[in-house]
């Protein structure tokens, strides 16, 4: 069975935030995530999410202005007591809305220093982030992210990010698998899903090349979504993807309730391609 949360960052970036999560509920959806709302008042945006009675399973850490090519801050020497202050306020702001996960962007290489002590000051900082997460029952996720687009992040492959995870060490420390950006970067997307499902704490989908909804690109998904519903992963598969057309067309090849588990047998697209 399969588990979807949409992503109201990217799949419903036209709307005000306000608007959002009523959408996401008329949609079909229980479940959301979403990237951190900067220059937005959390108190409201949970009071948003507590009124359509969501259940938000992910969001991302304060990663600087995203649409001007900030990644994160884990890793920069000026930023460090940035991240600091803010871990607090998101982990305060994931009690309210009854959030049990986070992710980490670790940055993009600064011109001047080596990656590998770049990586060593996020290792640091991702590690004292662990131990406050871990006091409020969170668990931490890190991600690759394809190099196409975001020139210079310092994790942009599979066994990379893993080791990285594994130097850090915490037991609430986890990998966020993006199939869209992993596609890019090194495919063999349902045999990294097979081999690493213990290790794997969220999974993300939009097809390739363009980002846009599950069969609008070069991606498999029936065979995708099968491998994850057999592979023992219980949590949700986030829709992080750009919409191809209107949000409603977007949808159109999951069944109207999303509210709870799936079986990939009733995605309407699978179902034909399989009956033709």
């Amino acid at each position: 069975m399969l588990n979807f949360a949409l992503n109201v960052s990217l799949t419903l970036r036209a709307l005000p935030w306000a608007e959002r999560f009523d959408t996401a509920l008329r949609l079909g959806f229980s479940a959301i995530e979403f990237w951190w709302p900067e220059e937005t008042d959390l108190t409201a945006i949970a009071r948003h999410i507590r009124d359509a009675g969501l259940k938000a399973v992910l969001f991302n850490f304060a990663a600087g202005a995203i649409a001007r090519g900030d990644r994160g801050w884990l890793n920069h020497p000026e930023r460090q007591h940035d991240f600091r202050a803010h871990v607090p306020i998101a982990l305060d702001f994931a009690h309210q809305i009854g959030c049990s996960r986070i992710n980490a962007l670790v940055g993009k290489l600064i011109p001047g220093e080596s990656r590998q002590s770049q990586l060593a000051r996020a290792r640091d900082n991702l590690a004292w982030a662990c131990e406050q997460a871990a006091t409020a029952g969170i668990e931490i996720v890190v991600e690759s992210l394809n190099a196409w687009e975001n020139s210079g992040y310092l994790l942009t492959n599979t066994p990379d990010t893993l080791a990285f995870l594994g130097d850090v060490g915490a037991a609430n420390l986890r990998y966020q698998y993006d199939c869209y950006h992993m596609q890019l970067m090194e495919g063999n997307i349902t045999r990294t899903i097979r081999n690493h499902i213990d290790q794997i704490g969220h999974i993300q989908v939009a097809d390739a090349p363009d980002r846009h909804q599950p069969g609008a690109g070069e991606l498999h998904f029936p065979f995708i979504f099968k491998a994850i519903a057999t592979s023992g992963y219980t949590g949700f598969i986030g829709l992080e993807f750009v919409p191809q057309g209107d949000i409603e067309a977007a949808l159109a090849w999951l069944p109207p309730d999303r509210r709870g588990p799936i079986d990939p047998a009733a995605l309407r697209w699978i179902r034909e391609s399989s009956s033709g």
